[in-house]
């Protein structure tokens, strides 16, 4: 895998947006600026993390209307964090002890400076 910082491979765009969103908006936004996850929020406290394939899987298929279904309705609220010096190869380990595809990256202090994700990884050069 690799010994590089998570900071150097991480994606630096995080959105944030409100649990009270709802699915078709927060689709939309993840469209139109290329992404593929939203940290969801409650007030100024991050609750959770939602991608595009959580909305498929526990909305859509679950024939949960994305007009009326907010993030908070799905929201798992679990986060998980590693910091940005630790290596690719050490988030990627906590990734597959978790069962997830995405990191929210933080720094000495704690603040949410990135995400990582399997795609960011599988960017890296071999």
């Amino acid at each position: 895998m690799s010994r590089a910082p998570v900071g150097e491979v991480m994606t630096r765009q995080v959105v944030y947006l409100p649990e009270a969103t709802m699915l078709d908006e927060a689709a939309q936004v993840m469209r139109d600026r290329g992404i593929g996850d939203v940290v969801v929020t409650r007030g100024p406290t991050m609750i959770g993390v939602i991608t595009d394939r959580d909305i498929v899987v526990r909305a859509i298929a679950e024939n949960l209307p994305p007009r009326t279904t907010s993030l908070g309705d799905i929201t798992a609220h679990e986060l998980l964090m590693v910091e940005q010096s630790a290596t690719v190869d050490e988030a990627v380990h906590a990734m597959r002890e978790r069962g997830v595809r995405r990191l929210l990256v933080c720094d000495a202090d704690r603040k949410v400076v990135g995400i990582l994700s399997l795609s960011d990884v599988a960017l890296l050069p071999a």
